[in-house]
Protein backbone atom coordinates (compact mmCIF):
# COMPACT_ATOMS: atom_id res chain seq x y z
CA UNK A 1 0.00 0.00 0.00
CA UNK A 2 1.29 3.45 -0.88
CA UNK A 3 0.65 6.26 1.63
CA UNK A 4 1.12 9.96 1.02
CA UNK A 5 1.83 11.72 4.34
CA UNK A 6 1.50 15.51 4.42
CA UNK A 7 1.91 18.16 7.10
CA UNK A 8 2.47 21.83 7.93
CA UNK A 9 2.90 23.43 4.50
CA UNK A 10 1.13 22.82 1.22
CA UNK A 11 3.40 20.96 -1.16
CA UNK A 12 3.90 22.95 -4.36
CA UNK A 13 4.65 19.67 -6.14
CA UNK A 14 1.14 18.38 -5.45
CA UNK A 15 -0.71 21.71 -5.46
CA UNK A 16 0.78 24.63 -7.42
CA UNK A 17 2.47 22.38 -9.99
CA UNK A 18 -0.11 19.59 -10.02
CA UNK A 19 -0.56 17.66 -13.24
CA UNK A 20 -2.83 14.68 -13.87
CA UNK A 21 -1.29 11.42 -12.71
CA UNK A 22 0.87 12.81 -9.89
CA UNK A 23 -1.34 11.10 -7.31
CA UNK A 24 -1.79 7.86 -9.24
CA UNK A 25 -0.97 4.82 -7.14
CA UNK A 26 -1.65 6.55 -3.81
CA UNK A 27 -3.95 4.32 -1.72
CA UNK A 28 -4.27 6.53 1.37
CA UNK A 29 -3.41 10.11 2.32
CA UNK A 30 -2.64 10.96 5.95
CA UNK A 31 -2.39 14.56 7.13
CA UNK A 32 -0.48 15.27 10.33
CA UNK A 33 -2.04 18.72 10.67
CA UNK A 34 -1.67 22.44 10.03
CA UNK A 35 -2.89 22.34 6.43
CA UNK A 36 -5.66 24.41 4.85
CA UNK A 37 -8.99 22.70 4.25
CA UNK A 38 -8.90 23.62 0.56
CA UNK A 39 -5.58 21.81 0.11
CA UNK A 40 -6.82 18.64 1.81
CA UNK A 41 -10.02 18.74 -0.24
CA UNK A 42 -7.95 19.14 -3.41
CA UNK A 43 -5.80 16.12 -2.53
CA UNK A 44 -8.72 13.85 -1.67
CA UNK A 45 -10.52 14.86 -4.86
CA UNK A 46 -7.55 14.41 -7.18
CA UNK A 47 -6.26 11.21 -5.59
CA UNK A 48 -9.65 9.51 -5.35
CA UNK A 49 -8.63 7.72 -2.16
CA UNK A 50 -9.43 8.30 1.53
CA UNK A 51 -7.72 11.11 3.42
CA UNK A 52 -7.34 10.75 7.19
CA UNK A 53 -6.19 13.67 9.32
CA UNK A 54 -5.39 14.91 12.80
CA UNK A 55 -5.42 18.56 13.87
CA UNK A 56 -2.29 20.64 14.17
CA UNK A 57 -1.76 23.44 16.66
CA UNK A 58 -2.67 26.07 14.04
CA UNK A 59 -5.81 24.30 12.80
CA UNK A 60 -8.03 26.44 15.02
CA UNK A 61 -7.71 29.04 12.23
CA UNK A 62 -9.88 26.76 10.03
CA UNK A 63 -13.53 27.58 10.53
CA UNK A 64 -14.68 24.22 9.17
CA UNK A 65 -13.53 20.65 8.66
CA UNK A 66 -12.28 19.62 5.21
CA UNK A 67 -15.04 18.00 3.16
CA UNK A 68 -14.52 14.41 2.08
CA UNK A 69 -11.81 13.83 4.70
CA UNK A 70 -11.94 11.76 7.89
CA UNK A 71 -10.76 13.14 11.23
CA UNK A 72 -9.06 10.40 13.28
CA UNK A 73 -8.25 12.54 16.33
CA UNK A 74 -8.82 10.42 19.46
CA UNK A 75 -9.71 7.34 17.40
CA UNK A 76 -8.30 3.99 16.39
CA UNK A 77 -9.44 3.83 12.77
CA UNK A 78 -9.46 0.64 10.73
CA UNK A 79 -8.41 1.06 7.11
CA UNK A 80 -8.41 -2.26 5.24
CA UNK A 81 -7.26 -4.07 8.36
CA UNK A 82 -4.60 -1.48 9.26
CA UNK A 83 -5.16 -0.02 12.74
CA UNK A 84 -4.40 3.72 12.66
CA UNK A 85 -4.48 5.80 15.84
CA UNK A 86 -4.66 9.60 15.76
CA UNK A 87 -3.65 12.16 18.39
CA UNK A 88 -3.40 15.68 17.00
CA UNK A 89 -2.23 18.89 18.61
CA UNK A 90 0.98 20.19 20.11
CA UNK A 91 2.45 21.04 23.47
CA UNK A 92 0.60 23.96 25.06
CA UNK A 93 2.70 27.12 24.74
CA UNK A 94 -0.25 29.54 24.46
CA UNK A 95 -4.03 29.32 24.48
CA UNK A 96 -5.26 27.29 21.57
CA UNK A 97 -7.92 24.72 20.76
CA UNK A 98 -5.40 22.03 19.75
CA UNK A 99 -2.71 22.53 22.39
CA UNK A 100 -2.26 20.26 25.39
CA UNK A 101 -0.15 19.80 28.47
CA UNK A 102 1.56 16.46 28.97
CA UNK A 103 -1.13 15.42 31.48
CA UNK A 104 -3.94 16.39 29.08
CA UNK A 105 -2.38 14.31 26.30
CA UNK A 106 -2.01 11.38 28.72
CA UNK A 107 -5.74 11.62 29.50
CA UNK A 108 -6.56 11.52 25.80
CA UNK A 109 -4.37 8.46 25.47
CA UNK A 110 -6.03 6.72 28.44
CA UNK A 111 -9.42 7.12 26.76
CA UNK A 112 -8.04 5.14 23.81
CA UNK A 113 -7.03 2.17 25.96
CA UNK A 114 -10.18 0.16 25.21
CA UNK A 115 -10.24 0.79 21.41
CA UNK A 116 -6.56 -0.24 21.27
CA UNK A 117 -7.23 -3.37 23.31
CA UNK A 118 -10.32 -4.24 21.25
CA UNK A 119 -8.21 -4.12 18.06
CA UNK A 120 -5.20 -5.90 19.62
CA UNK A 121 -2.88 -2.92 19.20
CA UNK A 122 -2.09 -0.39 16.50
CA UNK A 123 -0.12 -0.47 13.25
CA UNK A 124 0.30 3.26 12.58
CA UNK A 125 0.47 6.14 15.07
CA UNK A 126 -0.43 9.54 13.58
CA UNK A 127 0.25 12.68 15.61
CA UNK A 128 0.98 16.31 14.92
CA UNK A 129 3.72 16.78 17.50
CA UNK A 130 6.69 14.41 17.70
CA UNK A 131 7.58 12.22 20.66
CA UNK A 132 9.85 13.69 23.34
CA UNK A 133 13.53 13.46 22.33
CA UNK A 134 12.56 12.01 18.93
CA UNK A 135 12.69 14.77 16.30
CA UNK A 136 11.59 17.44 18.80
CA UNK A 137 13.24 20.66 19.97
CA UNK A 138 13.77 21.69 23.59
CA UNK A 139 11.78 24.92 23.18
CA UNK A 140 8.25 24.69 24.56
CA UNK A 141 6.43 25.28 21.22
CA UNK A 142 8.22 22.31 19.59
CA UNK A 143 8.60 19.94 22.50
CA UNK A 144 7.38 16.40 21.92
CA UNK A 145 5.12 14.40 24.22
CA UNK A 146 6.65 11.85 26.57
CA UNK A 147 3.47 9.76 26.48
CA UNK A 148 4.02 9.16 22.75
CA UNK A 149 7.18 7.26 23.71
CA UNK A 150 5.01 5.11 25.98
CA UNK A 151 2.71 4.30 23.05
CA UNK A 152 5.67 3.43 20.83
CA UNK A 153 7.25 1.18 23.47
CA UNK A 154 4.05 -0.56 24.54
CA UNK A 155 2.33 -1.14 21.18
CA UNK A 156 5.28 -1.18 18.75
CA UNK A 157 3.45 0.22 15.70
CA UNK A 158 5.24 -0.31 12.41
CA UNK A 159 4.96 3.35 11.49
CA UNK A 160 4.92 6.65 13.41
CA UNK A 161 3.92 9.73 11.39
CA UNK A 162 4.19 13.25 12.81
CA UNK A 163 4.67 16.82 11.65
CA UNK A 164 4.98 20.11 13.56
CA UNK A 165 8.80 20.33 13.57
CA UNK A 166 9.67 21.75 10.17
CA UNK A 167 12.75 20.09 8.76
CA UNK A 168 14.25 23.51 7.96
CA UNK A 169 14.36 24.27 11.72
CA UNK A 170 17.46 22.11 11.93
CA UNK A 171 19.02 18.97 10.62
CA UNK A 172 15.95 16.77 11.05
CA UNK A 173 15.72 13.62 8.97
CA UNK A 174 12.51 12.88 7.11
CA UNK A 175 12.82 9.16 7.84
CA UNK A 176 14.46 7.44 10.74
CA UNK A 177 14.10 4.25 12.74
CA UNK A 178 13.49 4.07 16.49
CA UNK A 179 13.50 0.63 18.16
CA UNK A 180 12.45 -0.97 14.89
CA UNK A 181 9.65 1.57 14.24
CA UNK A 182 9.82 3.67 11.07
CA UNK A 183 9.44 7.33 12.05
CA UNK A 184 8.41 9.83 9.38
CA UNK A 185 8.44 13.61 9.76
CA UNK A 186 5.68 14.35 7.23
CA UNK A 187 6.62 18.03 6.85
CA UNK A 188 5.41 19.06 3.38
CA UNK A 189 5.08 15.52 1.95
CA UNK A 190 6.48 12.01 2.02
CA UNK A 191 5.46 8.88 0.11
CA UNK A 192 5.66 5.63 2.06
CA UNK A 193 5.36 2.09 0.75
CA UNK A 194 3.67 0.36 3.67
CA UNK A 195 3.45 -3.40 4.08
CA UNK A 196 1.12 -4.67 6.79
Amino acid sequence: MRILAVSDIESKYYYDFYSPGKLDGIDLIISCGDLDCEYLEFLVTMAGCPLLYVHGNHDDRNLRDPEGCICIDDLVYDFKGIRIMGLGGSFRYRDGKYMYTESQMKRRLRRLWYPIKKRNGIDILVTHAPARHLNDIDTLPHRGFECFNTILEKYQPKLFLHGHVHRNYGNFPQRTTHNGITVINAFEHCVIDYVN
